[in-house]
């Protein structure tokens, strides 16, 4: 009585540790989410370290561009000697009056400050510039960044594959197992041969092979998303099998907003073709210390300033105007060619995706079909087989049709969930986890 009590103590504990044991496992595990990888992959991508740095260069380059506006100072000096200075031919017979006499060794130094009071709208123009430069290089990056989004596709689905193709792997192998066990029995009652479970052990031997082949593939999948999104990833690792994403109509590829942006420097250029004809107006003053100074008539080292309103109009560039503007619309044309090229590709590239997604929704809904229509032959045969009307070898045959039509059906599955992203990446629809 006592030993049936310690043993009923003893079995509740071992079920208390098996619970326990299987919820900390569960806690343990790390749950990733397609949506996660797209968001570790761009983040630990080298190429985003570029992000920061055209940030920098366009706030560098639009406050170079404002400092137009700051006072410019500098300073000058010369010193020349020349052959010949004014002179006066005659005298003047005045007691105490003299002519001056200069000489041939000139000094001058002087520090000038100009103000910009109009400059056409160069300034406005080159700030402008700069920060539609920085959105071109911004979207060239996003472009990089969705080939990467296409291989973290490839990996996560492919590891979903592979562990779906395992889970069916067990079905298998218990399957096998059950053959087993009931030829097993009828060679114990001496109704069947030996022959019978060596022929299904070694099948399920196969089986055990297969699982070890996926379990290597999966490890390789994983291992190298480690690497793309830089966060241990192993066999305990859950990645969670996305829903079906809405499949949007219209293209969010960062190459549109990239071209648009394009076109918009082109039309700055051409504003600037005109600013460059204003005529520009600053503010100035200057002084110094020479000889001769602003007194013409002293041959003495004097200090002077001078201010006032300069006015600059530059108009040589007229000349080239036109074909400047002409060559400015060659390039908008051009550009257009290739956004829509890029669209007409795009558009190519989104029928093909279509029909394959099309094409596998039409599979896995006769894929359901086959694999009820094998898995109700497979359950006669077991039925047959421990009736002992049925060989071992039949028996495999049809489970083995039932694997076989089970893990079509996985692919076509996976294939379709890889294609339906694999579009929404085309259109440039992909959601980034925060």
């Amino acid at each position: 009585m006592l030993n049936r009590f310690m043993g009923n103590i003893w079995l509740k504990s071992l079920m208390v540790l098996l619970v326990t044991g299987a919820c900390v496992s569960r806690v343990n595990s790390q749950a990733l989410t397609i949506g996660e990888c797209y968001s570790l992959a761009r983040k630990n991508y080298p190429l985003i370290k570029q992000r920061d740095l055209i940030t920098k260069t366009k706030d560098y380059s639009v406050s170079n561009a404002a400092k137009g506006y700051l006072p410019a100072f500098s300073i000058n000096g010369q010193a020349t000697y020349q052959s010949a200075v004014t002179s006066f031919p005659f005298t003047i017979p005045i007691r105490g009056f003299t002519l001056p006499v200069y000489s041939k060794d000139q000094y001058k130094i002087d520090g000038e400050l100009d103000q910009v009071i109009y400059d056409g709208g160069v300034i406005k123009n080159q700030k402008q510039t700069a920060e539609a430069n920085e959105i071109i290089q911004q979207q060239s990056l996003e472009v990089e960044l969705y080939a990467l989004y296409d291989r973290v596709n490839q990996l996560f689905f492919g590891a979903l594959l592979v562990d779906a193709q395992l889970k069916q792997n067990d079905l298998l192998k218990q399957d096998v197992q059950n053959g087993i066990d009931k030829e097993k029995a009828l060679v114990a009652n001496g109704t069947a041969y030996r022959s019978t479970v060596d022929e299904l052990t070694a099948q399920l031997l196969q089986t055990d092979q297969s699982r070890i082949q996926l379990v290597a593939t999966k490890k390789a999948y994983l291992d190298m998303l480690a690497v793309f999104i830089n966060k241990p990833v192993d066999q305990n690792t859950i990645l969670e099998k996305p829903a079906a994403p809405v499949l949007a109509d219209s293209v969010s590829r960062p190459e549109l907003l990239s071209y648009d942006y394009q076109k918009k420097t082109y039309d700055l250029q051409d504003k600037l073709l005109v600013a460059q004809l204003m005529p520009k107006f600053s503010f100035f003053a200057q002084g110094g210390y020479a000889r001769p100074g602003l007194n013409e008539l002293s041959n003495n080292f004097e200090w002077y300033y001078i201010g006032g309103l300069r006015l600059s109009w530059n108009i040589g560039s007229l000349y080239t105007l036109k074909n400047q503007k002409r060559l400015l619309n060659i390039d908008r044309e051009t550009l257009d060619i290739q956004k829509e090229t890029f669209l007409f590709n795009t558009n190519l590239t989104q029928k093909q995706q279509s029909s394959d997604i099309v094409e596998d929704i039409e599979l896995v809904k006769k894929d359901d079909d086959i694999v009820n229509l094998r898995e109700s032959v497979k359950k006669a045969s077991q039925a047959q087989l421990e009736n002992g009307v049925l060989s071992a070898h039949d028996y495999i045959t049809e489970v083995n049709a039932e694997d076989e039509a089970r893990q079509n059906r996985i692919l076509h599955e996976m294939q379709l969930l890889q294609a339906q992203y694999s579009y929404q990446n085309t259109m440039g629809n992909i959601k980034i986890s925060n």
